[in-house]
């Protein structure tokens, strides 16, 4: 994804050759030594990582559903403001690093029934660095170590992004007439993310701002005899071109994880709210099993036209300094907005990316395997 936001101290650019694989870190270092944030500069280990393999998600939101009150959490807000009717929660006056595990439960089953939240003034959070990064992420489930993009040195399991005026270390799409596409992060997994956690360093002054939509909302939009219709599909999702990306040289040219396909529901339930969503994504779906070639690719487009055009499902998160933005990974989907790609400033930011379970399918019985 991408997203921006102004902050005090500016990135440094850094030339392509500094970053990746043998050697590059230790001029990148002495290039960055006035950046606060250095320590989280992207490195591209070479380490080979095994298959991911299956693990029992216990959902956090699960608990909060039994709290008297379950957003308790927020009653010393400031500010709690609805972005839309359907989609999304700005708020202010809460310090997320001094949550409990009691509200950390209910920011699990606020965010699952709001999809997005976006918290402002988190500068304590931010600064706390990739140790409490990675404790926060593990209450909400198994932190995912992503098979290609960079992560702070000695921290795969924090996400970087990483783009400046000389060059990119995102997978980012140069041939369209637009940056816009619509995902959910590695849907490709066999347990893809739940609540995540993403929050920027440093970012140009204006541009980037991150675009949300509500799966939820998309799926009601169509009509109850289409929706019956797909709950009965499965899809593959596929991490395989993200890996070729990775070999042939961009991205940090590393790739430490082999690439997997998996199935997925069409359309999701989701287990704490029981609220059902598409899950298809530009990204990474590829094929609805058991249709032919052009069937597959016309109800794909269809939905990926209803996403991509559904302003009444969306949301846009403007960045400012030291906000930090959760969502739900199993009921949304987001977009970059690299509008700053032509200005020098880097944009650096570090996703948290906890695992959740295997998409459970809206029709039950649904057959996953291939």
């Amino acid at each position: 994804m991408s997203s921006t936001a102004t902050t005090t101290e500016a990135a440094p650019t850094v030339e392509l050759s500094t970053l990746p694989l043998r050697g590059g870190e230790k001029k990148a270092e002495e290039k960055a030594e006035e950046y606060k944030y250095a320590h989280l500069l992207p490195h591209f280990s070479e380490d080979r990582y095994p298959p991911l393999e299956p693990y029992k998600h216990i959902d956090p939101g699960h608990r909060a559903l039994k709290h008297a009150n379950p957003r308790a959490f927020l009653d010393s807000a400031e500010r709690v403001v609805e972005l839309t009717p359907h989609l999304g929660t700005d708020v202010k006056g809460i310090n997320l690093a001094n949550l409990d595990s009691d509200g950390r439960d209910q920011l699990a089953l606020e965010v699952a029934r709001r999809g997005l939240m976006v918290f402002r003034d988190q500068r304590d959070f931010i600064d706390r660095g990739p140790e409490f990064y990675k404790k926060w992420g593990q209450h909400f489930g198994r932190l995912h170590v992503h098979p290609t993009s960079g992560h702070p040195k000695g921290y795969p399991e924090i996400h970087l992004v990483y783009r400046d005026g000389n060059t990119s270390f995102n997978f980012e799409v140069d041939d369209s007439i637009t940056t816009t596409v619509w995902h959910s992060d590695v849907s490709y997994e066999l347990q893809p993310p739940g609540l995540t956690t993403f929050f920027l360093l440093a970012s140009p002054p204006t541009g980037g701002d991150t675009l949300f939509t509500s799966q939820v909302s998309a799926l009601k939009k169509l009509s109850p005899q289409f929706v019956a219709f797909l709950k009965t599909l499965k899809a593959i999702h596929s991490g395989v071109e993200q890996a070729e990306f990775s070999r042939a040289g961009r991205r940090g040219g590393i790739v430490r994880r082999d690439p997997v396909e998996h199935v997925h529901p069409v359309v999701r339930k989701h287990p704490v709210t029981g609220e059902e969503a598409l899950y298809v994504n530009r990204q990474f779906t590829r094929r609805i099993v058991g249709l032919k070639r052009e069937e597959s690719e016309a109800i794909l487009r269809l939905l990926y036209d209803h996403i991509d055009k559904s302003a009444d499902n969306q949301a846009r998160v403007k960045w400012e300094p030291n906000t930090i933005v959760l969502w739900d990974n199993r009921v949304t989907a987001h977009s970059a907005n690299v509008d700053f790609r032509h200005l020098p400033d880097a944009r650096h930011g570090a996703r948290i990316t906890p695992q959740a379970e295997r998409p459970q399918p809206a029709l039950e019985g649904l057959d996953l395997s291939a």
